[in-house]
């Protein structure tokens, strides 16, 4: 069963100037467990398909459906606590806050959803020893390197126990070793909870590990593979 459906998926920007078509007639099914990869040239449309999956844009026509719930209908408060309470989001950027210890960055969503300290320090102790910095919870940003950064973003991301992960060029500024780093953690995750993470990606090496391609090509579905 499907916990992710686009039915007839557009996204138009500029409509009355010069509309750019960045995801055109997008059908497309995600079960748990997946581990994907949306592929393609850059401005082929896998960032704003990510997005429009996500709720962090709204599509011009088309439907997003995600475990029961056409989120398209939703209204913008809804559709914000819809995210906070079922997906989870890691960005090329690692979009930490800078003046968050490691462990309160990822124990920020949790705040947001009323859990209560206890149940805070026990799931943030289990992630953090799950992405191997058990040691650097109270460190800041600022002192951790570029894939220990993105690793505690992933951390963030499982937080809220959602369920699944978008994950937006989440290796574009990590070195080799730290984007093999991070892709263990992210598969055992995925093989060890069943975590459904879904990519748009040019990186060969996440595109190599993915178990599905979805190629894009000018907003459409090239081929799934």
């Amino acid at each position: 069963m499907s916990i992710i459906k686009t039915i007839n998926l557009n996204k138009i920007y500029n409509e009355t100037v010069v509309p750019v078509h960045a995801v055109k007639d997008v059908n497309l099914e995600f079960e748990q467990g997946e581990f994907t990869a949306i592929i393609g040239p850059s401005g082929c449309g896998k960032t704003t398909l990510l997005n429009l999956i996500g709720g962090l844009d709204s599509p011009t026509s088309g439907e997003v459906i995600i475990d029961g719930t056409n989120i398209s209908n939703l209204k913008p408060k809804e559709v914000i606590d819809f995210r906070l309470r079922n997906i989870g989001f890691v960005f090329q950027s690692y979009n930490l806050v800078p003046v968050l210890t490691a462990k309160e960055n990822v124990e920020f969503i949790m705040q947001l959803q009323g859990s209560d300290k206890s149940k805070r320090d026990e799931r943030v102790k289990i992630l953090f020893e799950q992405i191997g910095l058990i040691d650097r919870m109270n460190d800041r940003p600022s002192k951790m390197s570029g894939g220990q950064q993105q690793r505690v973003a992933v951390a963030r991301a499982l937080a809220s126990k959602p369920k699944f992960i978008l994950a937006d060029e989440p290796t574009a500024n990590l070195d080799s070793a730290a984007t093999s780093n991070l892709l263990d953690i992210m598969l055992k995750l995925n093989e060890t909870e069943n975590t459904t993470f879904i990519f748009s990606t040019h990186d060969s090496r996440v595109i190599e590990r993915a178990r599905r391609l979805i190629t894009l090509k000018d907003g459409q579905v090239e081929k799934v593979e």
